[in-house]
């Protein structure tokens, strides 16, 4: 059992900057990859960025080149640069993490962050 809380979202406007943060707190020791999801109304969860727990990324192609996702380890604490955001970015933004324990797969999720990309 992990728990996650989110922070950084809001309302900023389209070529604007935002960085989101993810707090993992619980059984934090068996955490193999955080990363961020997100949704918008009437569309699927889906992938943004992820990092393992040493150090490898994977982005959607959506966001390469404009999002980062980084970690602070000793602080259990994921982060996500957002730059150039466009109104398409807009959408309610999750964080995840991926645990492994004798062979099993743990997902635990966050309640999410707004952002909002509006002129």
């Amino acid at each position: 059992q992990v728990q996650l809380v989110e922070s950084g979202g809001g309302l900023v406007q389209p070529g604007g900057s935002l960085r989101l943060s993810c707090a993992a707190s619980g059984s934090i020791y068996s955490i193999k990859l955080m990363g961020w999801y997100r949704q918008a109304p009437g569309k699927q969860r889906e992938l943004v960025s992820t990092i393992t727990k040493d150090g490898e990324t994977n982005s959607a192609d959506s966001v390469k080149g404009r999002f980062t996702i980084s970690t602070n380890n000793a602080k259990n604490t994921v982060y996500l640069q957002m730059n150039s955001l466009t109104p398409e970015d807009t959408a309610k933004y999750y964080c995840n993490v991926v645990r492994i324990m004798y062979g099993e797969q743990y997902v635990d999720w966050g309640q999410g962050t707004q952002v909002t990309v509006s002129s």
